[in-house]
C-alpha cells in the first residue's frame, strides 16, 4: 500500500485529516492495545511511518512527484534532481553516511548487478563480482527506520526524567531524555528498526513537549505568575510556589507591586551545555472584591502620588 492508503486517506487530504487518521489508527493498533495481535504492530509501524512523511510538507511533496519512495528513500539515483538533492556538507539526502567521499564517485555497484545479472567474470580486474568500476559490492542494506512521536510531559522535560517507550511488537525501554531537549527534537535509538538483510534499522522517536495549567517556557528560563494578597505585597512575606521539582518558599519583597518579578534559580530547562535556566516569577497583587474594610482604608488613604506621572499623564 501506498501512503496515502496506510492511512485510509485521499491523496488531496488536508493536514488536518492526515493528523486526524494517524490519532485514530494510532490508539487502534497502538502495541499496548494489541499485545495478541502482532500484525497490529506491524501495522502501527506502517501507519507511523506514513505520517512521518506526508506531515513534513517537503517530503510530501517529493513523494507525490515520485522522487521518494514510501520509507522517505530515493527511487532511482537518476531522478529528483541528483540523489533528491544535496545535504549540508556535501553527502546526497537519502544515502546514510553520505554517498560522495573525498571527490569519489558512489558506489553503483549494487545497481550495475542487478542491471547486468550480478557477478561478471572476466570484463574487469580479478576479484570477484561487477568490479568494472573499481568498487567491490555494498555490504547488505539495513532494515528500514522507524519513526515515532513521544508527547513528554512539560515538567519531565524541565526536569529530564526517563521517558518509558513502547516500540512496536511491544518492547519497552526507558529514554534518556538529551540536554538541551525542545519540541520537535528527534532522538535515534540503533537497532531498534526494522529487520534487514544487513541488521535492523534505527527508531527515531519525535519528542512534543505538552503544555502545563501554569508554567511557560521562555527558551531555558520558565515563566509562573504567582498571586499574592495585598498584605503580602505590602508588608512582605514568605510563600510557597510550585517549581518542576516541587514547591519552595519564595521571600516577596515589602512594597512589592503587581509585574514585580522574582527569579529562583536552576529551575528552567538545561541547555546543551548542561547549564539549567532559571524560573522566573511575576507577582499579581490579588485584591478581593467587596471588602469593606479594605474600601473603608482605600476612602481614608491620601498615599501612592501619581503612578501614571511617568508616562506624561
Amino acid at each position: 500500500m501506498d501512503l496515502y492508503q496506510r492511512l485510509g486517506i485521499k491523496r488531496d487530504a488536508t493536514e488536518a485529516e492526515v493528523k486526524k487518521a494517524y490519532r485514530s489508527l494510532a490508539k487502534q493498533l497502538h502495541p499496548d492495545r494489541n499485545t495478541d495481535n502482532p500484525n497490529a504492530a506491524d501495522r502501527f509501524a506502517q501507519v507511523t511511518q506514513a505520517y512521518d512523511l506526508l506531515s513534513d510538507k517537503d517530503k510530501r511533496a517529493r513523494y507525490d512527484r515520485g522522487e521518494i519512495d514510501e520509507d522517505g528513500n530515493p527511487k532511482s539515483p537518476f531522478g529528483g534532481g541528483g540523489y533528491g538533492g544535496p545535504r549540508p556538507g556535501g553527502a546526497p539526502e537519502g544515502f546514510p553516511g553520505g554517498g560522495f567521499d573525498q571527490g569519489q564517485g558512489p558506489d553503483l555497484s549494487d545497481l550495475f548487478e542487478g542491471l547486468f545479472g550480478g557477478a561478471q567474470q572476466g570484463r574487469a580486474g580479478a576479484g570477484g563480482g561487477f568490479s568494472g568500476f573499481g568498487r567491490r559490492s555494498a555490504p547488505p542494506a539495513k532494515g528500514a527506520d522507524v519513526a515515532y512521536r513521544l508527547k513528554v510531559p512539560f515538567v519531565d522535560a524541565a526536569t529530564m526524567k526517563p521517558q518509558r517507550v513502547t516500540l512496536a511488537g511491544g518492547r519497552t525501554l526507558d529514554l534518556k531524555l538529551p540536554n538541551g531537549v525542545e519540541d520537535g527534537a528527534k532522538i535515534r535509538l540503533s537497532g531498534q528498526g526494522q529487520e534487514g538483510a544487513g541488521g535492523k534499522g534505527d527508531a527515531i522517536v519525535s519528542i512534543e513537549i505538552a503544555g502545563h495549567a501554569f508554567f511557560t517556557r521562555d527558551g531555558n528560563n520558565i515563566r509562573l505568575s504567582l498571586p499574592v494578597t495585598l498584605t503580602e505585597a505590602v508588608l512582605g512575606a514568605k510563600v510557597k510556589v510550585p517549581t518542576p521539582d516541587g514547591p519552595v518558599m519564595l521571600s516577596v519583597p515589602p512594597g512589592s507591586s503587581s509585574g514585580k518579578v522574582l527569579r529562583l534559580k536552576h529551575r528552567g530547562f538545561t541547555d546543551k551545555a548542561g547549564v539549567r535556566g532559571d524560573q522566573l516569577v511575576t507577582l499579581a497583587v490579588d485584591l478581593p472584591a467587596s471588602d469593606a474594610a479594605l474600601e473603608a482604608f482605600a476612602n481614608d488613604w491620601t498615599g501612592g502620588g501619581n503612578p501614571r506621572a511617568s508616562l506624561g499623564v
